[in-house]
């Protein structure tokens, strides 16, 4: 009997492994003998960006949590590394399935591949070529020892084949964040609280800012936040703050009427806010991707992108870091003026069974 263990770190991830849980699950159901075996990092260990997402996304409570959170990219790293080899010595499996781009990524795939254990990277082969990113540097050490590559575009594809990877280790499945996406639309939930209740639909923005490259520089978080501000011409602002911006939004002093920040929401709660927005201003990878498909203007805060199909085929737009270039941007989206989702080949639901297909026929 195959046993995958299927690991989770941070809020990304946990999108991500919901549809393939669900997907072996219906396999057990139907009488497959697999087993997995869900193991939590513990890289976010705040409830909003960890336990919501297993109650909302339908997850079982993860059979370990190696309580990996904290200290810096290396300490975080090594420590995770160190817990995750205790638990692969003492709970054998198959292969292990990572997500993503996050440090639990790369820890727990060099952990693996130093026991001569199988790794499965799902959302394998997205590069932005910024090296200056850590999430750059994890897709590519991750890669370079990967055994499996499950992949969400063509871009990917060709990405591993010019790193000399053979068509055998590259299966295009498409997308199980859209996975999630598509199942939990009908769920989707207004926020509760003041700033929520007189919204209206498409007469708002939602936004979400955390990359160094935008929040670190005081003068130039200033920059941004009265670029936007400008640009949406007084309609109200969604800002879920991250943390590390909510530091330095402090220390500047932006105070708006119509800027709401609020605290990070859950997954069905902020989904819902971007499904009915005018707009979304973000300089996240995943935002992307999800916007597009629910076919909402979005422009990223960013001088590269991993996910070049959401400008190709998707509703996305590459600005810059700087505030200077945004306004022509926002009077697209506030003058109707915006381009239509194509449809992205693969994301259509699907992508979860399809992996769980392949790894049946590998490891029987």
């Amino acid at each position: 009997m195959p046993t995958f263990t299927i690991v989770a770190g941070a809020r990304p991830n946990f999108m991500k492994i919901a549809p393939i849980i669900h997907a072996i699950q219906k396999q057990q159901k139907n009488g497959k003998n697999l087993k997995f075996r869900l193991v939590h990092t513990g890289q976010h260990y705040d409830k909003k960006m960890s336990g919501d997402f297993f109650e909302q996304l339908n997850i079982p409570e993860p059979n370990a949590n190696l309580g990996g959170g904290g200290g810096t990219q290396a300490e975080q790293t090594a420590s995770i590394m160190v817990a995750f080899e205790k638990e692969l010595m003492e709970n054998p499996t198959d292969l292990v399935i990572v997500v993503g781009d996050v440090t639990s990524t790369l820890a727990c795939s060099i952990a693996a591949k130093k026991l001569c254990i199988d790794v499965a990277h799902v959302e394998g082969g997205i590069r932005s070529g910024d090296l200056s990113m850590p999430e750059e540097i994890n897709r590519m050490v991750t890669d370079s020892i990967t055994d499996h590559f499950f992949t969400t575009s063509e871009i990917a594809n060709e990405n591993l084949r010019k790193s000399g990877f053979p068509e055998s280790k590259i299966h295009f499945v498409g997308n199980t964040m859209i996975d999630t996406l598509i199942a939990q639309m009908p769920r989707f939930q207004k926020p509760e609280g003041a700033i929520f209740d007189g919204l209206e639909k498409e007469k708002y923005f939602v936004m979400t800012m955390h990359r160094p490259a935008n929040v670190d520089q005081e003068q130039k978080l200033k920059a941004m936040i009265d670029a936007i501000l400008e640009g949406t011409q007084g309609l109200p602002i969604i800002f879920p703050v991250h943390p590390r911006t909510a530091k330095n939004l402090q220390a500047i002093g932006i105070d708006a009427p119509n800027l709401h920040m609020c605290e990070p929401l859950g997954y069905l709660e902020f989904n819902y806010l971007v499904k009915n927005a005018k707009g979304v201003i973000t300089d996240s990878g995943g935002i992307t991707e999800e916007a597009s498909v629910m076919n909402v203007p979005c422009v990223t805060l960013r001088d590269n992108t991993e996910r070049a199909e959401t400008i190709h085929l998707g509703t996305n737009e590459l600005v810059g870091t700087d505030p200077a270039k945004l306004r022509p941007y926002l009077e697209k989206i506030m003058n109707g003026d915006w381009k239509q989702y194509q449809g992205i080949p693969m994301w259509d639901g699907k992508t979860a069974d399809r992996i769980v297909s392949i790894l049946m026929e590998t490891y029987q």
